[in-house]
């Protein structure tokens, strides 16, 4: 299982929010690239990028901070937040950027995530925000009536990477993944499915990874907080 730390962009900076909540946002660091070079230094295989600001803009915001990170490491970064047409999506892979994440658009427009997986392989991937069972979209400020499962169900045959899965509640609030949620989703298609929000120690990166179906996790906040060292962590996960 791969652990994909993440660096959340808002204003230029490095932050978590606590259930999506842009005024609970919390500043970890003024410099996204340094944050990218230390969890380069540490061993990551990955690196996980959100543009806040773009979320609910529809566009790119953050785009200098994600250039700089581009440009400062060498491992691969995928990103989510304001890509929403086939320009922007070309604009990042020809920058760099390994993996585009789609959300808003895979529920308002899933042609274009069909398009865009057909025409890059390997480096489109679904992100799909849920409260209680339902999609969310715009930053997850728009609840829909879309359930999980069907939304993920509905790309099976459309060659994405991978779905990264938030349960919102969870996110930013230290109090673990939703792991039977998590699980039941990747049982539920044959796409490799990322767990997003809530990972906050050793014990939930582990259950995880028992599970043995899911294949990634994103952590922000716990390595922030230091509740999971990167390194300790990324050597355990490999043992």
């Amino acid at each position: 299982m791969i652990l994909y730390p993440a660096i959340d962009l808002k204003d230029g900076q490095c932050v978590r929010l606590l259930r999506g909540e842009m005024e609970a946002a919390t500043v970890f660091g003024d410099d996204p690239a340094a944050q990218a070079a230390a969890f380069e230094a540490a061993g990551c295989e990955w690196v996980h990028l959100v543009d806040l600001n773009g979320a609910f803009a529809g566009q790119p915001v953050n785009a200098a901070a994600v250039e700089a990170i581009l440009k400062r490491v060498k491992v691969p970064c995928q990103l989510g937040g304001g890509i929403r047409d086939m320009a922007t999506i070309e604009g990042w892979l020809s920058k760099g950027l390994s993996r585009v994440i789609l959300g808003t658009v895979a529920v308002e427009n899933p042609a274009l995530v069909r398009e865009a997986a057909l025409a890059f392989p390997g480096k489109v991937a679904v992100g799909i925000d849920a409260r209680n069972g339902r999609v969310a979209t715009k930053g997850w400020a728009h609840e829909t009536d879309v359930m999980v499962t069907d939304l993920a169900r509905s790309f099976e045959d459309a060659g994405v990477a991978a779905i990264i899965y938030t349960d919102i509640d969870r996110d930013g609030a230290m109090q673990g993944p939703n792991i039977a949620a998590t699980e039941a989703l990747a049982r539920a298609v044959t796409i490799p499915v990322i767990a997003s929000g809530g990972v906050s120690s050793m014990a939930d990166l582990t259950a995880l990874r028992d599970t043995n179906i899911i294949s990634g996790a994103i952590s922000g906040r716990a390595l922030y907080d230091g509740a999971i060292d990167l390194a300790t962590a990324l050597n355990a996960l490999k043992s």
